[in-house]
């Protein structure tokens, strides 16, 4: 790994450089073979993208939350699927292992997370568990110092190349709901664990997307995260409250890079004699575009500010991936309809970018799940609960 520049804004410059010169020129060709080349894959690994969310004592960046969403809102202007090779390991399939795992654990896999030099993966969902997380129907029998894990994960983003994988399985099938669920690491090799052939999908192509299998697969008991059988799904509910503000800041990103390109095609593109920035149902479409894009990014980054200092930002949390992934949506939505006929051309970047966002709405949980998860927190907390008026601070 490269040496990482002692200040941020140096970094970030970095990171933007090889976004902007490196990932957007491939961005059709990794679309079109659904695989990203492997010397971009090196590249982020030298530029230390895999473990940027992981503590330095662990070789990470140690990035704090605020800083961490301002470089998702950097990388996610390129394609999606380009962050998708290293988001897990900075994300989602390291964030319970930081929080909860073992000194022993994290010694042993965040170095390797963080160096890229092993790709994790978050395995949770299941064809009857989406939403409702808590209906998981894999199952860990414990055998001695061992646990025999059986069941099926499917949607699990980097699955088919995943080294290290954090399951989650009910230890005790008489405590329901989230009781009794606990979160496994497991490492690929483990017999009885394999996965699928990655799915086609709409979208990001170049994320491998597939299903985790567990058929007998034995695991030492010690393979629990933080050791102790039961605590799984809190874990998953830890490591979902950061992700969403990250998704959110993913969200910023296209659409920022979308505006851009609104721009300049309303700039080229002549009718009746000039060019179609000239008219102001078209201006409407970019004004409108940028000025969502400017809310989300300043409730993104206030709720990220607000969990650096250590708030409870769990409703908010919702609020920003709500707001940030129908913003992005809306924005997409209008770069198609500026560019016309063109727009709706495969190998156009706003037809592409149009599929790849249209996920956001869906992971992390869905729109309505966090219309429902603001709604009953806001119940709580009653009209004039301090913490929502005016979120406490203005934004610098």
């Amino acid at each position: 790994m490269e040496n990482m520049p002692t200040h941020f804004e140096e970094q970030l410059s970095r990171i933007y450089a090889f976004i902007q010169d490196e990932c957007i020129p491939l961005e059709e060709q990794v679309d079109r073979d659904d695989e990203i080349p492997d010397h971009v894959v090196r590249r982020m690994r030298e530029l230390g993208l895999f473990g940027h969310s992981i503590p330095r004592e662990y070789g990470g960046g140690g990035l704090n939350t605020e800083e961490l969403t301002r470089v998702n809102m950097v990388v996610s202007q390129a394609a999606p699927t380009f962050r998708a090779r290293f988001g897990g390991n900075t994300g989602i399939a390291s964030e319970a292992l930081i929080v909860d795992g073992t000194p022993e654990q994290k010694a042993r896999y965040l170095p390797a997370l963080a160096d890229g030099s092993v790709t994790g993966c978050f395995a949770l969902t299941e064809p009857e568990a989406g939403s409702d997380a808590t209906a998981l129907t894999a199952t860990a029998r414990r055998d001695g110092a061992h646990y025999v894990l059986n069941g099926l994960k499917c949607y699990i983003t980097n699955a088919p190349l995943a080294n290290l994988f954090t399951v989650f399985a009910r230890t005790n099938p008489d405590e329901p709901g989230s009781r009794g669920i606990s979160a496994f690491l497991i490492e690929r090799g483990t017999p009885g664990l394999s996965t699928g052939p990655a799915y086609r999908k709409m979208g990001q192509h170049g994320s491998p997307v597939g299903e985790v299998r567990l058929e007998d697969c034995r695991v030492a008991a010690d393979a629990i995260i933080g050791g102790v059988p039961g605590q799984g799904f809190r874990s998953a509910m830890k490591a979902l409250n950061k992700q969403r503000i990250n998704l959110a800041g993913l969200c910023v990103g296209p659409a920022i890079r979308l505006v851009d390109e609104m721009k300049q095609r309303a700039r080229e593109r002549r009718q009746f004699g000039r060019p179609i920035a000239d008219f102001q149902l078209v201006q409407s479409l970019i004004a409108d575009s940028s000025t969502e894009v400017y809310a989300a990014r300043a409730l993104v980054l206030q709720t990220a500010r607000r969990r650096d200092q250590g708030c409870d930002v769990t409703m908010e949390a919702s609020m920003c991936k709500l707001f940030a992934s129908e913003m992005c949506g809306r924005v997409a939505d209008r770069a198609v309809q500026l560019f016309g006929g063109a727009g709706y051309m495969a190998g156009n970047v706003a037809e592409r970018l149009y599929r790849d966002v249209r996920l956001f709405r869906l992971y992390e949980g869905t729109s309505q799940i966090h219309q429902t998860n603001i709604a009953r927190l806001m119940m709580k907390r009653g009209p004039h609960h301090p913490e929502f008026n005016m979120q406490h601070q203005a934004l610098p």
